[in-house]
């Protein structure tokens, strides 16, 4: 009766202060009919960190709701960084210093949505806020630096309640500290002294194209001569990690040749790669329709070296266009930024862009072939032997991770799983594109696929084309019959192991004393005893993941937990290697002294095995699909 009564006065409450005077109303595909919004921003506060924002919003007299973008594409959960937002202020005129101060309310159960009353005679709305960018790595992305920064436009902008976002449209202007270079997919409309005016645009197209800036600045045509435009926009720390080597740039034009090669079609007029290379503004992965959001280490270009080849990252995000951008999986078809985006489908979305993304970073040459062998390796031993946790969770339900862990660190990820239709699904349709081959006697692959489903309406961007379930399956068939259906529920439901592709395609996994060639390059073998003792370590010898059945964990091993000495020596990385190889055949436990908290106690690892490290290697006298795939297309 207690609670009952709370509840009724907090009810009360609430309706004598208005806030439920009007619902947040439905959205529904009209024109927002006052006319487009004017947002400013003003970027020049660099020390501070502080993006300032005013906006003109026309108006009609009575209630008006606007809304704080939360459901951001990519991100695949509500993470509008609303909490950054501060100082929100709103005027009916067309400024601050003559304008009457409006009161708003937000929303008790939907706090992205701010209520406001709008006078009779009132026909502009101004508003000011500040977006108050991280100072700190723990408030989330650093996007201000002295040299750079990076706004996306979802995070500085409200918008009209009721209206379909490509039907409210925007003219942006930003301003930018002196002599600094901005790249964005918007077109500009004129330049005035530091501020660009960028040309009228819906919301869907604002909110898709963000502005990396800064005063280290150079742009690379990645399509030279093209009747469509691809460009490489870097922003750096200093501007001599804008160097590049001659190789290195060709290698970056064969991504974009090779791209179209495989998908046959462009859904953008032009395309931007936004790139940082720094180590102060945070890194990211973000796809957009026609630029991605890409950051580096700082020696991207000037320590490449062909040896240890480059990422998949800009493969990745540039695959994105077409997957995930263009076409995107039912569930994603909403028309605001504010409802739920349904992501059963991401193992398509992600999975096979993931797929695609090694593949032509390979035929790009940006990863040599033995490299990418070896990126490969590590993925298939990944989910051959180092995810305990699809004994109980399917590779479909960590489609739901973005929402359910928000990627918060996990205790125990290789047990508990996280998003893993990224590298699940490329192991998925590895083995879909060896079945084709083998089925056809290499006449089919999955490029076929790729171009029939993702290479349609050459030109088309600005509305994406949806599909479902079906459609894939339908596509599939359409490249080689088969029981696509089956096929694919058995892997994403668990039924069937996922890394079968790899035998498959003639080769088979394999753990060497050695780490491969990519894991000496990137110094991935560092603290990595996964596949022998079971347990990841720091430089500092904090434990950062337990693989849940091995003989670490079986010891009492867990996550949180630092190594302090092993064997009695001081920890390091060459000291817990001797352990394991001294450990090798004799009688003898890995003996580690751990700390836990304030207490110190000694462990006995009982592992005889020797250092392991996964490789990929060919079975003699079996087809090898593998390396026609990962090899140029001519």
């Amino acid at each position: 009766m207690l609670r009952g009564r709370v509840l009724s006065l907090v009810l009360a409450s609430l309706l004598a202060g208005n806030v439920f005077a009007q619902q947040v109303p439905p959205t529904r595909d009209v024109p927002y009919a006052p006319g487009p919004i004017k947002v400013e921003v003003d970027a020049t506060n660099l020390g501070q960190r502080i993006f300032r924002v005013r906006q003109t919003i026309p108006v009609q007299a009575g209630p008006l709701v606007l809304l704080y973008p939360q459901w951001i594409p990519g991100n695949h959960a509500p993470r509008g960084p609303i909490d950054k937002i501060a100082g929100i202020r709103f005027f009916a005129g067309t400024s601050a210093r003559n304008g009457r101060v409006l009161e708003w309310k937000r929303d008790p159960l939907n706090v992205y949505a701010f209520h406001l009353d709008i006078p009779a005679g009132t026909t502009t709305l101004v508003a000011e806020y500040d977006y108050l960018t991280p100072t700190d790595p723990v408030q989330g992305r650093v996007v201000m630096t002295p040299s750079m920064l990076n706004l996306q436009w979802n995070a500085v902008l409200l918008y009209p309640a009721g209206h379909a976002q490509w039907q409210v449209m925007f003219d942006a202007r930003v301003k930018y500290p002196a002599g600094w270079q901005a790249a964005t997919a918007l077109d500009v409309e004129r330049r005035e002294g530091d501020t660009i005016v960028y040309k009228r645009v819906p919301l869907e197209v604002l909110a898709d194209s963000p502005v990396f800036a800064g005063k280290h600045f150079r742009q690379i045509d990645l399509a030279p001569g093209a009747r469509v435009p691809v460009r490489l926009n870097v922003v750096a720390d200093d501007a001599t990690m804008l160097e590049t080597k001659p190789e290195h740039v060709e290698q970056h034009r064969a991504l974009v040749a090779q791209s179209l090669k495989l998908f046959g079609s462009q859904h953008y007029d032009h395309y931007d790669f936004l790139l940082s290379l720094s180590t102060q503004m945070s890194s990211i992965g973000l796809e957009h329709q026609r630029s991605s959001e890409n950051g580096q280490p700082v020696g991207y270009f000037s320590e490449w070296d062909k040896k240890k080849g480059s990422g998949d990252l800009l493969a990745h995000e540039f695959t994105h266009s077409w997957n995930g951008k263009y076409r995107r999986p039912a569930g994603q078809d909403v028309a605001d930024f504010n409802t739920p985006l349904e992501g059963s489908l991401l193992w398509v979305y992600e999975g096979q862009t993931t797929y695609w993304g090694t593949v032509l970073n390979a035929r790009s040459g940006l990863r040599s072939l033995e490299l990418s062998r070896d990126s490969l390796a590590l993925v298939t031993a990944t989910y051959q032997d180092n995810r305990p946790g699809l004994a109980w969770r399917s590779v479909q339900d960590t489609t739901l991770d973005p929402v359910i862990a928000a990627r918060r660190p996990k205790p125990y990820p290789n047990y508990q799983l996280s998003e893993d239709y990224y590298r699940a699904g490329q192991m998925i349709w590895l083995e879909a594109d060896v079945l084709i081959r083998s089925a056809t006697g290499n006449r089919k692959s999955l490029d076929d696929f790729a171009s029939a489903f993702f290479g349609v309406d050459d030109g088309k961007w600005q509305r994406p084309d949806y599909y479902d379930f079906e459609d894939v399956v339908a596509a599939l068939n359409g490249v080689h019959a088969h029981d696509w259906t089956r096929f694919l529920r058995d892997r994403l439901d668990g039924r069937t192991p996922i890394t079968n592709g790899i035998e498959a395609s003639g080769w088979k996994l394999v753990y060497r004393d050695e780490p491969n060639a990519l894991a000496k390059a990137t110094a991935g073998d560092a603290g990595n005893y996964t596949y022998s003792l079971g347990l990841a370590l720091a430089k500092d010898g904090k434990v950062s993941d337990v693989r849940w059945d091995s003989p670490a964990f079986a010891a009492g091993v867990g996550t949180g937990m630092t190594v302090i000495a092993v064997n009695d020596i001081e920890y390091t990385d060459e000291a817990m290697k001797s352990a394991i190889k001294g450990a090798k055949g004799g009688k003898a436990p890995v003996r580690v002294l751990v700390k836990e908290f304030d207490r110190y106690r000694t462990v006995n690892i009982d592992y005889r095995d020797g250092l392991r490290y996964p490789a990929l290697e060919r079975i003699e006298g079996k087809s090898d699909y593998l390396t026609p795939i990962l090899s140029a297309r001519k």
